[in-house]
This record gives structure tokens, C-alpha cells and sequence, in this order.
């Protein structure tokens, strides 16, 4: 097996910290996930970064040569076209590997990520108790940074606490110098626009 040894139980830091190879792949197939089902709460388990709401929908792990994405009741879920790696077992779980994001289909894997969701949430599951989610704190950079940007600030001001969340996280997650100079650089781009963290990129 490739994957490396358990490093952390952050997933902020579980993501910086990803093999070379994979690293890359993990980053977008995260931020495509939380785009996609902003409800999911993230935690590290098995030392994968695992998504889950009622109980475990899916994880990423980070390998040397790929990136894996594991579905926890994937033999339930519809895969027309033919993403998970079949394999007989005794359990639920369906895997995914990804060597390179190049052709690979989204939209289906999108609509794996929803299905599975859909699935999670059914009423046949016991329910779990609810919590409320601890909120992130912002981090010292951008706080600095929305005071001396008064257009960015007045963006963020006016974000819903739920979409001032999405940007909080982004940036708290990015461990590498490099990283959070970009996304802030980003960040504050988008909110000079009045953009949402899931339009940063457009305008």
C-alpha cells in the first residue's frame, strides 16, 4: 500500500501535508466536495479526510501515485458510468481512483457526491444528534488584511454568516506561506466584487 502513515487529525493540515503526486488532486476534489454539499462536516479518520452528515458519506486518501475517494455505501448508489473500481467484497464501501483530473467526468462524480448525500440523509437511518458546528476563527492575516481593505471588508460584511464561513475556512486551511498569500490575494478580490467564496473566480 501507498498511502502514507497517519500524520494528523486536522483536515487542514491533512491536506497540506498530502504526497507530492496527490496533493493536487486532493486539493480540488475537496474544494469541488464542499462546494457541492457545504453541510458536510470534515474529520479525519483511518487517516482519511472523511465527509459525513447523518453518519460517514465519503473520504479522500492521499497516496503517492493517486488519490483515492472512498464511498462508504457505495454499492447502494447509482454509477452509470462506471467510476467506482468494482470490487467483490463483504461490505458497502466503493472506491475511486484518480491519477489526473484530465477527463476525468465531473458531472458524474458530482452526481455520485449528491446521491450519496441523498442516501445518508434517508429516514430509514437512526438520527444522530444534532450539534452545532464550532465556528471557525478567522484568521490574524485576513482580519488584517479586511482592515486595510475597506471595499473587501464591506464585502465580507455583507455575507451571510454561512458564506463568510466558506471563506473563513478556505483561508484557515491553507498551511503553506504560498498558499495563503494566493487565496487571500483571491479572497479579497472576490469580495471587493461582492462575490461568494463558490464565485470567487468569475467576474
Amino acid at each position: 500500500m501507498d498511502c502514507n502513515p497517519p500524520r494528523t487529525k486536522d483536515p487542514g493540515e491533512w491536506l497540506e501535508t498530502c504526497p507530492e503526486y496527490s496533493w493536487p488532486l486532493a486539493e480540488k476534489v475537496h474544494e469541488w466536495i464542499l462546494t457541492w454539499e457545504p453541510d458536510l462536516a470534515e474529520s479525519i479518520k483511518w487517516n482519511m479526510l472523511c465527509f459525513s452528515s447523518r453518519k460517514l458519506v465519503c473520504g479522500l486518501s492521499a497516496c503517492k501515485k493517486h488519490l483515492g475517494v472512498t464511498f462508504f455505501r457505495g454499492t447502494e448508489l447509482p454509477d452509470p458510468t462506471k467510476l467506482f473500481n468494482r470490487q467483490e467484497n463483504n461490505t458497502n464501501i466503493q472506491s475511486i481512483r484518480i491519477t489526473t483530473l484530465e477527463g476525468f467526468d465531473r458531472r458524474a462524480f458530482q452526481d455520485l457526491i449528491h446521491a450519496a448525500v441523498a442516501l445518508d440523509a434517508e429516514p430509514s437511518l437512526p438520527p444522530v444528534p444534532k450539534a452545532k458546528r464550532a465556528p471557525w476563527p478567522m484568521p490574524d492575516y485576513f482580519a488584517k488584511a479586511l482592515k486595510k481593505n475597506k471595499p473587501a471588508n464591506a464585502g465580507f460584511q455583507k455575507l451571510s454568516p454561512s458564506c463568510q464561513r466558506e471563506y473563513i475556512i478556505w483561508l484557515a486551511t491553507a498551511k503553506r506561506p504560498e498558499t495563503q498569500e494566493k487565496r487571500l490575494k483571491e479572497t479579497l478580490a472576490a469580495l471587493t466584487s461582492d462575490r461568494k467564496w463558490i464565485d470567487r473566480k468569475k467576474g
